[in-house]
Formats: C-alpha cells, sequence, structure tokens
C-alpha cells in the first residue's frame, strides 16, 4: 500500500468526502483529490496536518508503522 492509499482508506473509513476533507485543509477538492489518487506527492505540511486531522502519526501514512495510534 502507498501512502496515498493509506490517505484515503483513513478518509473513507471515518466516512468523510474528498470535498469535507478539503474544506478542512483548507485547499480546492481536485488539488486533494491530486494528493490522494498519488498523482502529486504529500508535502510535507500536508502530511503533518493530515496525522493530526485523522488523529494518528505520519509514521503510520508513510507505511513506516502498521500501528494508527499516534506516539504517546
Amino acid at each position: 500500500m502507498a501512502p496515498y492509499r493509506r490517505v484515503r482508506e483513513l478518509r473513507v473509513s471515518r466516512d468523510l468526502t474528498q470535498k469535507e476533507i478539503a474544506a478542512k485543509l483548507g485547499m480546492p477538492q481536485p488539488q486533494y483529490c491530486r494528493y490522494e489518487q498519488g498523482r502529486h506527492e504529500l508535502p510535507l505540511e500536508m502530511l503533518i496536518s493530515l496525522a493530526r486531522l485523522y488523529g494518528t502519526s505520519t509514521d503510520y501514512i508513510l507505511e513506516l508503522t502498521d500501528n494508527p495510534e499516534p506516539y504517546k
């Protein structure tokens, strides 16, 4: 699984739309869609914002761990 798939998985598991996530991140939905499809790499700031939004670690999104729990 690639990081962009994990981002999509997190969104879908919370029953959110791309439009809702894009609004929370302050960006247009098509731009967010490109990140989620893997057409554009996630910038560091976006990676951190997504981890905070979903309450997980950046390591989980980057597939460095399979544990979605944030570090304590």
